[in-house]
């Protein structure tokens, strides 16, 4: 069974910003099953925080017992979306597209379910569809069915054109590329829903009127708004770049910091946006988040339910415990995964027992200090930590004891950190 008010959850939840006829859609998901399609273009081998909305949103229509489809494109991969561009993308190769399309399909799999049932995702990749089309093919079956006029009306294009870099050819074809791959899948895969970033709205109502004109279907658009950030900053984007769902690129530590550090004018809006959590709960939330701000209850929340979403439940408790410890929690409470997951965010040596007795060289050697007379100050006045506690003058390092035997957690002040690592 479906769920009913899907469409006016979405809205409630500012996530509609342009859509076809909102009272036929609303009354065909109430309907049944529909299948639904979002499209990512792989142009790095990872998906970012600024892909995330459209995942989430196909996970939405999945719980509530509708058929996602998430489209990976091979295709549109190659020529580039002018869509909120200032300029060409630059073209990929085959091979890269491809290494990037595996890539992604293993994140997909984190957010969707694609064991078999009646909302099984499906995810479908348009070089599969588009690459054997000849160009004269394409111009007659897409090409006619498309003017000029309403290609030119579309925003990202007039921007284009209207700057020094212009727009080619190839990244004006994109629309039709795009209209045909939710023709297709209308046809194939009885997919009547297609959504995305508003600046998507131009490329699916081609698609609509593809399918309308083609195959004598009704067919469905929506678009959620384009997620900005109060201060004027792109959403995704930190100090050292964009936020990647490849743990490999962003640790979970990194990602979960990086919810937790939302203002708190963004966090309001990103709740309701990303959380999966049922309005009425986003609302108690955040009441108890303004009568206490200052304990972020509302960023630690979306932290460790993207956390979870993304890397798993495991990984989101050992950014937890990462954090807890990195903020000044008790070191000693701290799981082995926890520490772990800090050895992978501070600097860290490998040290022997023998090295443990030359105190001060080794705090100047490790980089926690700039010298040995400075380390020795540094004790005498307690500004050393060692696993959480005063290092004393006259103490070794190991005084007291490894944390689950193989880690010395040094601290300077509040935020400068050093893990010593037992050898063998």
């Amino acid at each position: 069974m479906t769920t009913p008010g899907l469409l006016a959850d979405l809205t409630a939840r500012g996530l509609i910003h342009d859509s076809t006829d909102a009272a036929a859609l609303e009354a065909r998901l109430n309907a049944g099953p529909i299948g639904v399609y979002v499209g990512f273009d792989p142009t790095a081998d990872s998906l970012h925080v600024g892909h995330l909305l459209g995942q989430i949103t196909l996970r939405r229509f999945q719980l509530a017992g509708h058929r996602p489809f998430p489209l990976a494109g091979g295709a549109t991969g190659m020529v580039g979306d002018p869509s909120g561009k200032s300029e060409e993308r630059n073209l990929l190769d085959g091979e890269t597209l491809a290494r990037n399309v595996e890539s992604i399909k293993n994140q997909l799999q984190n957010l969707l379910d694609f064991s078999p049932g009646a909302s099984s995702a499906t995810l479908v990749n348009n070089a599969d569809w588009t690459s054997h089309i000849t160009a004269l093919d394409f111009l007659r079956d897409v090409g006619k069915h498309i003017t000029v006029n309403q290609m030119m009306a579309k925003e990202s294009v007039k921007n284009r054109l209207n700057s020094e870099n212009g727009l080619s050819y190839t990244e004006f074809s994109y629309m039709l590329l795009q209209a045909n791959d939710f023709k297709h899948l209308c046809a194939e895969h009885n997919v009547e829903l297609q959504m995305g970033g508003s600046d998507q709205w131009g490329n699916i109502t081609a698609g609509i009127d593809l399918i309308r004109k083609t195959l004598s279907r009704s067919a469905f658009g929506a678009t959620w708004p384009l997620v900005t950030r109060s201060d004027g900053q792109k959403f995704g984007k930190t100090a050292s770049g964009a936020v990647w769902l490849d743990p490999l690129r962003t640790s979970p530590y990194q990602f979960r910091q990086f919810w937790i550090q939302m203002a708190d004018d963004d966090v309001e809006k990103y709740l309701a946006q990303f959380s999966l959590l049922p309005l009425e709960d986003i609302n108690a939330i955040l009441s108890d988040h303004r009568t206490a701000p200052g304990q972020r209850l509302a960023q630690r929340t979306l932290a460790n339910e993207m956390t979870a979403l993304v890397h798993g439940h495991d990984a989101a408790r050992d950014a937890e415990g990462a954090a807890e410890v990195l903020f000044g929690g008790d070191p000693t409470t701290a799981s082995l995964a926890a520490l772990s997951a800090v050895a992978t965010e501070v600097p860290t040596s490998t040290i022997s027992r023998n090295d443990l007795d030359d105190v001060f060289g080794l705090l100047a050697r490790c980089g926690i200090v700039a010298s040995t007379s400075e380390a020795r100050r540094a004790v005498q006045q307690r500004g050393i930590r060692i696993n959480g506690v005063p290092l004393e003058d006259g103490q070794t390092l190991a005084h007291n004891g490894f944390l689950h035997e193989k880690w010395i957690l040094i601290r300077k002040g509040k935020t400068t950190y050093h893990l010593l690592e037992l050898g063998q």
